[in-house]
This record gives structure tokens, sequence and C-alpha cells, in this order.
């Protein structure tokens, strides 16, 4: 199976999560709801990773964030993809900014609280990813 490396990170505000829907303009995963994620380039380091996402597709830069946890690397497999799993690196951080600047990757975000999630189509594993983060 081959797996790749990504990072998901979660922004909380006010006890609410951060949620966005893929676009029908990314490769995979359309109309699914995830965190805010992106694959890990070759050595870099997962962390920059995650600070670089939020501010592509959320449009938050690093200053506004405040890492809260990060959680052990989980394997995540799906049945809907054979022979392709995911090496998740969950992050969660705070912010006090609620507006969000989507960029084409995404089509909606939603501020939820952490039992409303398994009310999406979610991208596989997102309430596990979410849930090490507690």
């Amino acid at each position: 199976m081959h797996f790749t490396k990504i990072v998901t990170s979660f922004l909380s505000n006010e006890d609410k999560f951060l949620i966005l829907k893929r676009s029908d303009k990314v490769k995979s995963m359309k109309g699914l709801w995830g965190g805010v994620s992106g694959i890990i380039e070759e050595n870099e380091e997962p962390l920059h990773r995650a600070k670089t996402e939020i501010f592509e597709e959320a449009g938050i830069s690093e200053k506004q964030v405040t890492l809260l946890k990060t959680a052990k690397e989980l394997e995540v497999v799906s049945e809907k993809y054979s022979n392709h799993g995911w090496r998740v690196f969950p992050f969660l951080f705070a912010t006090q900014e609620p507006r969000v600047k989507l960029n084409w990757e995404n089509s909606e975000y939603r501020w939820v609280s952490a039992h409303e999630i398994t009310n999406y189509q979610t991208v596989p594993s997102l309430d596990k990813v979410l849930a090490s983060l507690m």
C-alpha cells in the first residue's frame, strides 16, 4: 500500500472547530469536509506545512494562530481508496479570527462543535483525527 504524508490542522475559536468543504477543482475527495490539510513535501517539517496550509486555505496568518496541541502520527485507510492510505500529522491551533478567506481548494467553511462533525460527509477518519487532539 502506498501512503501519502499529510498534515491536518483544526483551528478552534470559542469551542468551535473550522472545517472546510473541498471544492470540485481539487484532485481527490471533492465535496467532502475536512480540516486544513496539505501534503508534506519531501523532508519538510510538518508544523511548517500546517502553518503554510492555514494561510493558503483559510487566509489566517501565523501571527493569528497559537499551537495548542499536536498528536501522534495516525495511519488512515479507507475502503473507497484501495492501495492508498495517509499518514496524518494532526495539529490543533487556537485563533481569535473567525473570518476565513478561502482559496480555490475549498468551496465552503463552517465552525462546528466536535460532536457535529459526524453530521457532515468528511474525508476518511476526520472525527478520529480530531479526537486524537482532544
